[in-house]
């Protein structure tokens, strides 16, 4: 959490866009905070406190729209202890999929200069607020549908993702994006759980000139959830 006394390293603009951000949140939503332990390092995680509550009918009816953004996910865990344990120093990151900002806070402590993004504006904000709440810092964020997806994001050293494999749209879709958003010689990391359309996505990246250099298997346990989250690494080969 950020120490409002100090202001050496965050504006006091900053603190005060980032303590409105939070207080709207609250007032937009019923909130809980979640700790999240990664290694050593513990980020409290603002967060609603019931997605069935962001639940609207136009959204589903539109395009089948669920908020499975507000919640921390295992493999968003296993992802960000993945993320802290690189050298982001000097390089650019982005997240597909922010959600409620645990990955995006992990990479960021990394030390990658990182833009997240996300198909919902709540988890935008949710996410910048994190951002500021655990490091003081105003996060990049930008709202992006995979299916009409922007010209101008740019290239990157990495792109990650978690849990984003959960139909076969999106698993077909996300390695024609990690083709644009590669910066030669970048990685992807890409966390699921054993998703149903994990095998398509497996598969669609060998068709469009994607090679899985590895996939690091991790187990998760909290209670009475276990998973093996499967952690794929991702690189363009040298003909793309």
């Amino acid at each position: 959490m950020i120490d409002k006394g100090d202001l050496s390293k965050v504006g006091k603009a900053a603190v005060l866009d980032g303590d409105a951000l939070v207080v709207a949140l609250t007032r937009r939503f019923r909130t809980s905070i979640e700790d999240a332990t990664i290694d050593e390092r513990t980020y409290s995680i603002l967060k609603p406190a019931n997605p069935d509550d962001l639940i609207r009918e136009e959204d589903f009816v539109k395009d089948e729209r669920l908020p499975y953004w507000a919640d921390v996910w295992p493999s968003s865990i296993v992802l960000a202890e993945k993320l802290l344990g690189l050298d982001g120093a000097g390089r650019t990151a982005l997240e597909l999929g922010c959600g409620v900002g645990l990955s995006t806070l992990a990479a960021t402590s990394a030390g990658f200069d990182v833009l997240s993004t996300d198909y919902y504006e709540d988890a935008l904000d949710v996410t910048r607020a994190n951002v500021f709440r655990n490091l003081g810092m105003i996060a990049r964020t930008r709202m992006v549908d995979w299916r009409h997806f922007p010209e101008d994001l740019g290239r990157f050293d990495l792109v990650f993702a978690s849990d984003v494999l959960y139909e076969k749209e999106y698993a077909e879709l996300l390695p024609l994006l990690l083709r644009r958003l590669l910066v030669s010689g970048g990685l992807a990391l890409i966390a699921d759980p054993g998703r149903v359309a994990a095998p398509v996505f497996v598969e669609a990246c060998a068709t469009h000139g994607l090679a899985i250099d590895n996939k690091e298997t991790r187990p998760f346990e909290a209670g009475e959830i276990r998973q093996q989250i499967d952690i794929y690494e991702v690189a363009k080969t040298k003909a793309n």
